[in-house]
């Protein structure tokens, strides 16, 4: 052609035809009457049914029931899946010589003569078993890290709490009573580590790890979600002292005053009780609105604070902190993701602190209140 266009590619026929046939979806084609016409290799793979079998057969044959066969018909006379004549990833079932169930999502058309008279219908039916053991692994991966999240909560007062019973222990106990509570709370921690395992792996599971599977009952499979070897250290931690006298230890947070923000009560109290062991001086708040009055009344040192809030979320509460003056903010959350980029544009506007993975490590939170309260213009506000 002189403007040096290109004439479209046309294949003859029987090319078609030999796509279709070797198609691994069903390709299945019936007259007026509803007898199968046309029965492609991927409709005998998926079905069982020969083509010698099933030609010729009402296409009922290929369904659950006679309605469930009108209601595709039905789909392609309307104009609600994208006719009408037509229907384009309508779902059904067909179900197989063994009378098993199968899922699919049909496209087709109802077939005409020259005339416009109505001859018969032909559909392509893929099976989408896999589709939506897909989607069921990626709801239940949403699920996985949701039920982490609502353990962590709880999970982080109880390793609080162990935490203050075995301060409270090495200070009153007998040496002979405190060896045998050790043994208890050491087992306490031993337990809440295998926990704190299991949460990590369905973390890791959902968001693709590989996974084992063993039978749970007669046969059900179930994930494996055995922990890996090891255990937390024996606790053997310093004794706590009373609230205000550890002012001499090098590690103690005698005159920090605190500000504890968390919409979960025992996380909150828990969280409170650990720092007043330590020293501190600290006031809670379940939101942070009411973080905002409170910081508004009361001289405070740090604020340490959920993520996720129902009025003020972390961002929001640490932006307010920020705006009204150089209080450092401590964020910690359950989620074992930045849910909503909470955490990182807390940082791109400065924030220091982070404590990821409820129940967090008590020294570790210690240690970064520490250091976020050295860096105050006034160090002085971190003894007394």
């Amino acid at each position: 052609m002189s403007n040096g266009a290109k004439r479209p590619l046309k294949f003859p026929p029987h090319y078609l035809e030999q796509l279709i046939e070797s198609s691994p979806d069903i390709v299945v084609a019936v007259d007026r009457a509803g007898a199968i016409v046309y029965y492609n290799d991927g409709a005998e793979k998926n079905l069982g049914y020969t083509a010698g079998e099933i030609l010729g057969e009402n296409v009922n044959q290929i369904y659950p029931s006679v309605d469930e066969a009108r209601r595709v018909m039905a789909a392609m006379r309307s104009e609600d899946y994208g006719g009408p004549g037509k229907v384009k990833n309508f779902e059904t079932v067909f179900v197989d010589r063994w009378g098993q169930l199968l899922p699919v999502a049909i496209s087709g058309s109802i077939l005409c003569d020259d005339a416009g008279f109505e001859i018969g219908s032909i559909g392509f039916a893929k099976d989408i078993r896999e589709i939506r053991r897909r989607d069921r692994l990626a709801t239940l991966g949403e699920v996985a890290v949701a039920v982490c999240h609502e353990i962590n909560n709880p999970l982080e007062a109880i390793v609080n709490q162990v935490e203050l019973i075995d301060h409270f222990v090495r200070e009153t106990a007998t040496d002979e009573r405190a060896i045998v509570e050790e043994e208890r709370i050491t087992a306490m921690r031993h337990e809440l580590f295998k926990i704190q395992t299991i949460i990590n792996r369905l973390v890791e599971m959902s968001k693709g790890a590989q996974y084992a599977t063993r039978e749970y009952h007669e046969g059900t499979q179930m994930a494996d979600l055995a922990t890996r070897e090891g255990a937390p250290d024996d606790g053997k931690k310093a004794p706590c002292s009373a609230p205000g006298a550890g002012a001499s230890r090098a590690d103690s947070l005698a005159g920090i005053r605190a500000l504890v923000v968390d919409d979960d009560a025992a996380v909150r109290n828990s969280v409170r009780d650990l720092l007043q062991c330590e020293g501190a001086q600290v006031l809670t708040a379940e939101n942070g609105l009411e973080a905002l009055h409170i910081f508004e009344q009361a001289p405070i040192d740090v604020i340490i604070s959920d993520v996720v809030m129902p009025d003020l979320d972390g961002y929001d509460l640490y932006m307010e902190i920020k705006r009204r003056s150089t209080t450092p903010v401590l964020l910690m959350t359950g989620y074992y993701y930045d849910r909503d980029h909470v955490i990182k544009r807390s940082r791109l506007e400065g924030l220091q602190g982070v404590l990821f993975k409820k129940p967090v490590d008590p020294e570790r939170l210690k240690a970064l209140i520490r250091e976020l309260c050295h860096r105050q213009p006034e160090p002085a506000t971190a003894t007394a």
